[in-house]
């Protein structure tokens, strides 16, 4: 079982129907596939072998897809990376998984080869000079064989106790997921346009745009970079049936419908996840487009998707709905016990979706997976009728648009600044994102530095994304019986300290 081979089957049944749109252009089955197929080839001069990991470090750009399927048609491992990482995250990324090349789109190329030490890294000119330089590549037609235990794609999450750890989805995981997205929870057809805003480095976006549209030979039309106006424009200029989002997204869409004049009719379904959808804003799209939202939970180490509000079934506004085809999810208590319904736990899963482990790290592993139920870290609920909410998150990772941020992450970037003698990194509540992302400081004796200055500094050193947009000084941290930074009896100073 090979992943790729969703991409041949299709190619060759429905070769010349669109596979992607990115504005005016598009790529049919058959051309994704050549081009899959001289990135396969392109492997094989390097000496990539199966199994041999491979960093994709590229926006949402039919690039992207070509470059994914041609490291699995390799039989090699695709690491997803997303573009707006800095050198010291490249160089982490490529390390641990000890990743043999690098794609990477030309933009990023700078900051690629910053942290890509030792890797042979391929800068991708985005648009038909990618294709022309695939010329001189030999098209390599077969798939190599893979069993369905073996790892397809590597994509870091992290919790908040230390360094990005790597999921190994198999291509079992990602191709079941798939498969039960498209036929059960969307309904996929080959007539069906999907709209392709998530990023695709993303667990989200990749399996449920684009490795179910590849299952069926539906269209993805691609955005690079979200804003409601574009998306507005495209999803009428290439009849999107189907769109998929964050809560961010649905936000942005309910604010720029008035006077947008967009015609919803073709939009037969809208998906969210990422993060917990507010009521509010689901009645308000629904109310303004016409277009009912099945919203779903799931992680990276789920392939992603675990539970979903089905078309078919009952819908209840804030729920996560059900578990999907194959899955089974509980709520238990810290000893692994299920707890009553209506009572609060953390929400396990087991099932076919289940990741492989955590890419070298068996201690991780071992106290995700316990007895074959995966512990989520989020806390939930179950009623009466089967349905899931999320209660709280049991991590102390924040969701900013959609984005997972790391605080201990990021306490270590301050940590290196050397005016900064204490360091929380805490997600405040934003109208727009959800979260926020909020530093509180102390400063080491006779430091002057100024928020700004500190904020600045982090800046440089993360993604966009991921810097905190305040940054607080205090005299000193909360701390607990054994000095350790209490986090929970933090409380955010007046606005004179904060930059």
């Amino acid at each position: 079982m090979n992943l790729a081979s969703f991409l041949t089957t299709t190619a060759t049944a429905q070769g010349d129907r669109i596979a992607l749109r990115l504005g005016e252009k598009h790529t049919s089955y058959r051309e994704l596939d050549q081009a899959s197929g001289r990135v396969a080839g392109l492997l094989s001069e390097r000496g990539v072998a199966p199994g041999d990991r491979v960093g994709v470090m590229l926006g949402n750009t039919p690039e992207f897809a070509a470059v994914y399927y041609g490291v699995l048609r390799a039989g090699a491992v695709v690491v997803p990376m997303n573009p707006l990482l800095k050198g010291r995250e490249i160089a982490f990324y490529l390390s641990d998984s000890q990743a043999r090349v690098l794609f990477v789109a030309q933009p990023f190329a700078a900051q690629a080869r910053g942290g890509a030490i030792g890797t042979d890294t391929q800068v991708v000119e985005v648009g038909p000079a990618f294709l022309t330089g695939l010329v001189e590549h030999p098209i390599v037609d077969a798939v190599v064989d893979r069993n369905g235990s073996d790892t397809a794609v590597i994509l870091y999450t992290s919790g908040t106790t230390g360094r990005p750890k790597g999921a190994e989805l198999t291509h079992d995981n990602l191709a079941g997921n798939a498969e039960v997205t498209a036929e059960t929870l969307l309904k996929l057809t080959p007539d069906d346009v999907i709209f392709g805003g998530l990023p695709l480095f993303h667990a989200f976006g990749q399996t449920v745009t684009l490795i179910t549209a590849v299952r069926v030979g539906a269209s993805v039309t691609m955005l690079p970079r979200f804003d409601p106006a574009a998306a507005l424009a495209t999803m009428a200029a290439h009849g999107v049936t189907i769109f998929v989002g964050v809560p961010t997204m649905y936000t942005a869409l309910v604010a720029a419908f008035p006077g947008s004049g967009f015609d919803a009719s073709r939009v037969r379904v809208c998906v969210s996840g990422g993060a917990a959808l507010p009521v509010e804003i689901l009645h308000s799209f629904e109310k303004a487009y016409e277009c009912p939202i099945l919203e779903g939970y799931g992680l990276s180490e789920t392939s992603p998707v675990a539970s979903f509000n089905h078309p078919d079934a009952v819908r209840k506004p804030g729920s996560i709905g059900t578990p999907i085809a194959g899955v089974r999810m509980r709520v238990q208590d810290d000893d692994g016990r299920p707890v009553s319904d209506g009572q609060v736990g953390e929400i396990a899963i087991a099932g076919p979706n289940i990741m492989k482990g955590y890419w070298q790290r068996p201690d991780a592993t071992a106290s995700a997976i316990v007895d074959g139920w995966f512990r989520t870290g989020d806390m939930g609920r179950v009623d009466a009728d089967g349905h899931y909410f999320i209660v709280d998150r049991k991590k102390d990772m924040i969701i900013r648009g959609g984005y997972n941020i790391y605080p201990r992450e990021i306490e270590e970037v301050l940590y290196e600044h050397p005016g900064v003698a204490e360091a929380a990194v805490i997600g405040v509540p934003d109208p727009s994102l959800g979260e926020e992302v909020a530093a509180v400081v102390a400063l080491k004796p006779g430091a002057t530095d100024s928020p700004e200055q500190i904020r600045d500094f982090v800046k440089q050193q993360v993604a966009a994304y991921k810097y905190p947009r305040t940054v607080h000084v205090v005299d000193a941290l909360p701390k607990g019986p054994t000095g350790k930074i209490v986090k929970r009896d933090i409380v955010l100073p007046t606005e004179a300290s904060r930059a």
